[in-house]
C-alpha cells in the first residue's frame, strides 16, 4: 500500500478553506436578516389617482379610464405649417469648401440646413435671405435661397 496523499499543509489549506465558506454563509446570513426588503410586498410600489409613487395598493373605485389614442408612446406630432411659404433668415453659418450652412429664421429662431445646390445666388455668413423649406432626409432644408 502507499501512502496517502494528504499531506499536513493540504488538511491545512481545506481546513482553511472551510473555515472560510462558514464564515462567508454566516455574514450572508447575518446581511440578509438585517435587511430592510422584507420579501416581495416590500418592492412593490404603486401609482396613485395623482400620478405620486406609494406603498399602498390605489383605491380602486377611483380607477380612471384612458382611451388607447390618448397615450403618446412617441415623440409628439409638430404643428402643421406650410412649407411653400417664402420665410425670411439669417445665414448663422455656412462653409463655401464643404458646400453648406445653417440659416436661422427670424421669426422662430428655428435653425436649417441649406446646400449649396439650394442657393440661387452666392451667400456669405451673416446676409439676410429669404427661403422656402422642403423635407429632406434628416429635417427641414432651406431651397431657393436668395438674399434680401
Amino acid at each position: 500500500m502507499s501512502k496517502s496523499q494528504e499531506t499536513y499543509s493540504k488538511k491545512e489549506k481545506e481546513k482553511k478553506r472551510i473555515k472560510k465558506r462558514k464564515e462567508k454563509e454566516e455574514k450572508r446570513l447575518e446581511r440578509k436578516a438585517a435587511s430592510k426588503g422584507g420579501g416581495l410586498d416590500n418592492m412593490l410600489a404603486y401609482i396613485d389617482e395623482n400620478g405620486n409613487i406609494s406603498d399602498t395598493p390605489p383605491d380602486p373605485d377611483k380607477k380612471v379610464e384612458f382611451e388607447l389614442d390618448d397615450i403618446v408612446t412617441s415623440v409628439p406630432k409638430q404643428e402643421a405649417f406650410d412649407i411653400d411659404a417664402v420665410r425670411e433668415g439669417k445665414i448663422d453659418f455656412f462653409n463655401t469648401e464643404k458646400g453648406f450652412g445653417f440659416i436661422k429664421e427670424s421669426g422662430t429662431n428655428e435653425s436649417y440646413f441649406v446646400h449649396y445646390k439650394g442657393l440661387l445666388e452666392d451667400v456669405e455668413e451673416g446676409n439676410k435671405v429669404s427661403f422656402q423649406l422642403e423635407k429632406g432626409m434628416k429635417g427641414l432644408n432651406a431651397i431657393e435661397v436668395k438674399k434680401i
